[in-house]
């Protein structure tokens, strides 16, 4: 318990400690004075007085023992013990960002571990906790769009939300258009001066009612920045399907990914665009979002300091005194 209050416990004048050096100083200049002060007595029955000891006799030391700990309780209390309590203000001005996903049927593919919308999954939840400061919401979209998360800054709901994703939430399909057109209906009115989409999917634009180059027109007049990702392998990518027993087979299905129309949305709205062909690649592409998307923030550290050297200094007050008030009395020495 006492280790444990100290490891909490720093001290404002940690060079006090070396007064604790004068301890062996006393401990050596009282013996000396205490045996000059012993009488050489030479008697024949000298056998008795060996035999004779009282309580006074025992204890006879215990005022160096007390004035001992007054000095090492002083000591303490003058390297002025506290507790410290930090906290942190984060200000700044922060971006507020959309993550679009596709939750398509092929997103199922095992070309990425344990499949592509799992690695997404995970690593949009890395890259929601490295952003501290900034407004995060999550829109997902198949053969229709919908918002999963509005912007917000509770990391907790959006983690939270981003790892209940499941494929089958909405109708089958890849309308990249409707997910691009409400991640901007999203982001539109926010009065934040930098406001960006992450746009991640695995096909072709297939049905949906808003085509993609107009999500792209509606991004680039509201000042939106547009990362795409195109996720999955070169060629054919392994897709668990039925095999209309119950069971499942897994099946070899093409990978078509629209990358002309994935770099236009992204060049035309001042993003880039990525291409993730395995979970290492996916991880690296949120890392270069991340660093090519710097919020502005000012951390300020207030340091509290509490004091804890007055139950020190009280005990050696009390040590002192006891031995002053055992010195006069029970202690007391007649001439």
């Amino acid at each position: 318990m006492l280790y444990d209050w100290f490891k909490n416990i720093d001290f404002a004048y940690p060079w006090a400690f070396s007064l604790f050096l004068l301890q062996p100083l006393m401990i050596y200049w009282y013996f000396t004075r205490y045996s000059r002060q012993q009488a050489t007595i030479t008697v024949s029955t000298v056998t008795l007085i060996k035999k004779t000891s009282s309580w006074k006799q025992t204890f006879r030391h215990s005022m160096l023992v007390l004035r001992l700990l007054a000095l090492s309780c002083l000591i303490i209390a003058l390297a002025r013990p506290q507790t410290r309590n930090d906290e942190e203000l984060k200000m700044g001005e922060g971006i507020d960002i959309i993550l679009c996903l596709d939750v398509s049927g092929s997103m199922s593919a095992q070309d990425l571990l344990p499949n592509r919308l799992e690695a997404s999954k995970a690593v949009a939840a890395e890259f929601v906790d490295r952003r501290p400061t900034d407004r995060i919401g999550v829109v997902i979209f198949s053969g229709e769009s919908f918002t999963l998360v509005p912007l917000t800054t509770d990391k907790h709901i959006l983690k939270s939300q981003i790892y209940s994703i499941q494929r089958g939430l909405l109708e089958d399909g890849t309308a990249i258009g409707d997910g691009l057109g409400v991640s901007v209906d999203r982001l539109k009115s926010s009065p934040a001066k930098s406001k960006i989409i992450i746009l991640l999917t695995d096909g072709e634009n297939q049905g949906g009612l808003i085509d993609p180059l107009t999500g792209k027109d509606l991004a680039k007049a509201h000042k939106i920045r547009v990362y795409s990702i195109g996720v999955g392998t070169e060629g054919y990518a392994p897709v668990p399907s039925s095999d209309g027993r119950g069971g499942v087979v897994v099946r070899q299905q093409k990978v078509n990914i629209d990358e002309k129309l994935m770099r236009l949305i992204a060049e035309e709205t001042g993003g880039l665009y990525f291409r993730a062909r395995d979970n290492e690649s996916l991880r690296n592409i949120y890392g270069e979002i991340d660093k090519l998307e710097k919020s502005k923030i000012e951390i300020t550290t207030l340091k509290r300091f509490t004091e804890r050297f007055f139950p020190f200094a009280l005990a050696a007050a009390a040590l002192l005194l006891l031995e002053i008030i055992l010195r006069y009395t029970l202690f007391r020495k007649f001439p």
